[in-house]
């Protein structure tokens, strides 16, 4: 949990920064779509940065590799729909956002990286 907090801190972080494009990071929990607390925090985050913007919204969202491959990408899938459903709430017009699903992830760090949506924001 405490790796989790740090990471989702870094992500924070990540986001807030001044660079191009803002990079922000959802974390989930495992085989799960709910939003927390501190996942709307990022999202809304991200929001505000893409209003500020013109640019898109690319949303990423990763599963675990396990045994059932189709299932893995449809939790992918979902996460990032689910994530791009918030920013839409939040304020992003829905064309401006591009959702990828980037299905089963199985390294070293599979665990805490097969559950995140990655958003990225660019501006124009």
């Amino acid at each position: 949990m405490r790796r989790l907090s740090l990471l989702l801190g870094l992500g924070l972080l990540t986001g807030c920064a001044g660079g191009h494009p803002a990079k922000f990071v959802v974390f989930f929990t495992q085989n799960s779509t709910q939003l927390d607390t501190p996942a709307q925090t990022v999202i809304s985050q991200a929001a505000q940065r893409a209003l500020a913007g013109h640019g898109t919204v690319r949303v990423e969202g990763y599963a675990a590799a396990s045994k059932d491959l189709s299932a893995d990408e449809l939790l992918a899938i979902d996460r990032a729909k689910i994530v791009g459903r918030q920013l839409v709430v939040d304020g992003v017009d829905a064309s401006r956002i591009r959702q990828q699903p980037r299905g089963p992830v199985n390294n070293e760090d599979g665990a805490l990286a097969s559950r995140r949506v990655e958003i990225e924001v660019t501006r124009n």
